[in-house]
């Protein structure tokens, strides 16, 4: 019993670092898609698509990683959240599929309105509020009966999740503004400074309205929170993000480069583990635990095989390649 938990707990540390890894990624290249409409000029526009051209598909290889990883190490979990899930996951999806279509097509269209150009801003938006939606949905719990989804179709669709779905959009935007601050410069990174102020705002509001309704969900989620002793350990993370949050608007005021992405992502981190402190050890929050959903042991550790060469395989090449394409994207050079 002691090797099936200890493994649990291994693999729920995998998948939480892939889902991390793949938000902070795969986040500030839909954060472009997001911002894109407030760059009408398509000088501006070539440039913020070829600042994330060399990587964006790379950083998706943690998506895949994430949701496999689930399904092969928490079969039980994946099984009862996809059928809660199905229309933002569906919908992100397709979103994800728009978006990369375009990052080829847009470069063969002619003309001054490019018809992809919504394609990349739309699907980037779309993939953003799912992906937002489908974390909402399942923070405020699923109904399991027998092991089995028990909800509607449309139980994902609360004002919750709408919250949620609207909070990361904000946040993917903050870092595509400060991947273009750190990757730009002249007219377009002063926009993108400015971007960057707003966005910051407005995403400390939406932590703070996130973290005002979480607790209000399940009583666990308060207990957890600020019941003594817990309140020792989780008061930390709202003093770090202060902290971050005070260390970025100096960044953002001293017009550094790299900085201010850098500090986007530690609002991330602090948020994500924010998420992880409210519901572990649930996979499906109130409903069932790491250890109730775990795959045999057997599996887990042949699993843990493939795992261990994959994703330092991963890391390697993801670094190389950010190593390879570092530096400012200007407009003479670029992905066609």
């Amino acid at each position: 019993m002691s090797l099936a938990i200890d493994l649990a707990t291994v693999w729920a540390l995998i998948i939480a670092f892939a889902v991390f890894v793949y938000v902070v990624m795969d986040g500030f290249d839909l954060g472009l898609g997001i911002l894109f409409p407030l760059f009408p000029a398509k000088a501006d526009r070539d440039v913020v698509m070829n600042s994330v051209a060399p990587v964006w598909d790379g950083n998706e290889t943690w998506l895949v990683l994430g949701g496999g990883g689930v399904m092969a190490a928490f079969p039980l979990a994946y099984a009862v959240l996809m059928p809660a899930l199905y229309t933002p996951m569906i919908a992100m999806l397709i979103a994800l599929v728009f978006r990369g279509v375009a990052f080829e097509f847009r470069w063969r269209a002619q003309g001054e309105r490019n018809p992809w150009d919504l394609a990349f801003a739309g699907g980037s938006w779309l993939a953003a509020l799912a992906q937002g939606v489908a974390l909402g949905a399942i923070l405020q719990g699923v109904k399991v009966e027998a092991r089995h989804y028990a909800g509607g179709w449309w139980d994902w669709l609360t004002p919750f999740s709408i919250l949620t779905g609207v909070s990361l959009v904000i946040g993917y935007a903050l870092l595509g503004a400060t991947w273009l601050v750190m990757k730009t410069e002249g007219r377009l990174r002063d926009r993108a400074y400015r971007l960057s102020w707003l966005l910051l705002f407005a995403m400390l509001g939406a932590i703070v309205a996130v973290s005002i309704a979480t607790p209000l969900l399940h009583v666990q989620y308060t207990q957890r929170w600020f019941a003594w002793p817990n309140i020792i350990f989780t008061a930390p993370v709202p003093i770090a993000v202060a902290a971050v949050t005070v260390l970025l608007l100096r960044a953002l005021a001293n017009k550094y480069d790299y900085q201010p992405f850098f500090l986007s992502l530690a609002l991330f981190a602090l948020s994500y583990a924010g998420l992880g402190i409210s519901m572990y050890p649930f996979i499906v929050p109130q409903s069932i635990t790491i250890w109730q959903a775990a795959a045999p042991p057997n599996s887990q550790i042949f699993l843990l095989f493939g795992v261990s060469v994959l994703i330092p395989l991963i890391l390697g090449y993801t670094a190389w390649a950010y190593w390879v394409f570092r530096g400012k994207v200007r407009p003479e050079s670029g992905y066609h």
